[in-house]
């Protein structure tokens, strides 16, 4: 046994001192040639992540852009200063706070102007309802701590008068809760013909069964802007079940309808736009032709 374990060890000896420099140095240099690699994977995670922190943070400027612009564009408040009355309603308290702003008509211009009225205070800025459905969310909320979240709920407009004859109606509702980002927002348009007292919908102005047809021009609109670049990257055609549901969400002046559209209805929340204005030039195949539509031209 003796014998056979200095055999043993001189066979490893003898493997040792002919093993060939050059293929260790080989393997040494294949070694130290990896480690880049490692680095470069780890520099390039570290970009993907410096990418996904900056990208919010441009979002977050386009959401305040779009909405700067919203909030600021023009209408005709100020012209109709004598047939409006601006009203303010205001809660603030620990669960939540409502700031509502929203147009009466003066009524003595014309008794009808209380049709207005009656339907702006009972059935849309209706306060109790209002704070009915915030206490409804928090309770059917299935989250303890998204309970204590701040529901903030802020309502402005955008008046328009067209031929004197109808005040066309823009409520922008933003909804804000505590620990989200930015505020979502929500419209709801109301045209009233001032002559009739009445409030008109889509079917008083474009022609019955005209909704596929006037969709095929709303989504024509949306792709010359896609494919021009004009604010409306990332946004998409509107689909048929959108626009039957926000069928009656437009604003009217003498030259164009404007369509709006909550956020991610034809565009994500941080670009494009809210709204579609189409010029009543482009519309005739689809507008009624009858006395009481004020867009006959």
């Amino acid at each position: 046994m003796k014998y056979l374990y200095l055999i043993v060890i001189a066979i490893l000896l003898f493997n040792c001192r002919n093993e060939n420099p050059e293929e260790a140095s080989d393997a040494i240099e294949d070694s130290q040639a990896r480690k880049p690699l490692v680095s470069d994977s780890l520099k390039n995670d570290s970009l993907k992540i410096t990418d996904l922190d900056i990208k919010p943070s441009n979002k977050s400027v386009s959401i305040e852009l779009k909405q700067k612009k919203l909030i600021e564009k023009k209408d005709e408040r100020e012209e109709l200063q004598k047939l409006i009355i601006d009203k303010k309603y205001k809660i603030d308290n620990k669960d939540y706070a409502i700031d509502f702003k929203y147009p009466l008509l003066n009524e003595s211009f014309k008794p009808t102007h209380r049709n207005f009225n009656e339907f702006i205070k009972e059935y849309y800025v209706n306060i109790s309802k209002t704070e009915a459905e915030i206490l409804k969310n928090k309770l059917l909320c299935d989250s303890i701590e998204s309970q204590n979240f701040r529901e903030e709920r802020f309502i402005d407009y955008k008046i328009y008068n067209v031929n004197d004859q109808l005040v066309s109606l823009l409520f922008y509702k933003e909804n804000f809760y505590s620990g989200a980002m930015h505020p979502s927002y929500s419209f709801d348009c109301f045209n009233f013909d001032l002559n009739r007292g009445v409030f008109m919908t889509y079917e008083d102005f474009f022609i019955l069964g005209s909704e596929a047809e006037l969709l095929t021009i709303i989504n024509e609109k949306i792709n010359k802007k896609i494919q021009s670049g004009a604010l409306y990257y990332d946004c998409w055609e509107l689909s048929s079940s959108d626009f039957f549901e926000h069928k009656n969400n437009f604003v009217l002046n003498d030259t164009y309808v404007e369509f709006y559209f909550d956020d991610c209805i034809i565009c994500p929340s941080y670009t494009g736009t809210y709204s579609i204005d189409l010029p009543l030039v482009d519309l005739l195949s689809v507008l009624k032709k009858y006395e009481f539509n004020p867009l006959v031209f």
